[in-house]
């Protein structure tokens, strides 16, 4: 791994077009952020917070810049290639939870290790495990439609973690929670990303859950104005 860094981008933008008119959407960004570290994302609408989610998540390819996922430059990398780093080192927590609403708990877990190929049995063990890890082994078996909001991003979070992933990206985690059930899972990510040593990225426009990160960025126009 490229100098112990879990990610690393190196003078990034994005630019769009709309229309005749070139959107910069990110503007020279550089960061790095290594195994274990908490790191906030803030900064007001339209500053560029989704972007650069995507662009850390290699759900985007820059404009220009150099982008490292353990060591290895992934900026110029394809569609399929690109899946294959999602899926061996990213796992992502949505403000929406994005669970298929007529599975189980269990399912949804288990739902990426089918798609990396894993057997049966052991697929089964491992998201009943990382469901037990959340504190929802009562619950495995209940379709995600008949968990509460708390419960479906603690299943949302097992899920995030299937692959063991080296960081984990989160948007907006705590958006449609109430302020109790929100600290709970940002209590949860922590402790997780502590005790597996796993780099975790969160955007939010709460300044109590930035004040617990390890590092902060803030962006305003497309650029770091803040760290």
């Amino acid at each position: 791994m490229q100098n112990g860094k879990a990610l690393e981008l190196r003078n990034i933008t994005r630019t769009y077009l709309l229309g005749k008119t070139e959107v910069h959407a990110l503007s020279g960004i550089t960061m790095h952020v290594e195994r274990g570290e908490f790191v906030s994302i803030m900064g007001p609408s339209g500053s560029g917070k989704s972007t650069l989610l995507n662009m850390l998540g290699c759900l985007d390819t820059p404009t220009s810049g150099k982008r490292y996922v353990d060591g290895k430059d992934t900026s110029k990398m394809d569609d399929n290639e690109l899946a294959v780093i999602r899926r061996k080192k990213i796992g992502f927590v949505f403000q929406q939870y994005n669970l298929l609403p007529r599975f189980t708990a269990l399912q949804n877990v288990t739902f990426p290790l089918w798609i990396s190929g894993m057997s049966p049995e052991r697929m089964q063990k491992r998201a009943g495990e990382l469901l037990d890890l959340v504190g929802l082994s009562h619950r495995k078996q209940h379709a995600s439609s008949e968990l509460s909001g708390g419960e479906r991003q603690r299943v949302s979070i097992a899920r995030a973690l299937s692959n063991e992933p080296a960081y984990i990206l989160a948007d907006e985690p705590t958006g449609n929670l109430d302020s109790k059930t929100g600290k709970g899972i940002i209590e949860l990510l922590m402790r997780l990303g502590e005790e597996k040593n796993i780099a975790l990225i969160i955007v939010t426009h709460d300044p109590k859950i930035a004040r617990g990160a390890t590092k902060h960025i803030r962006l305003k126009d497309g650029q770091i104005v803040k760290r």
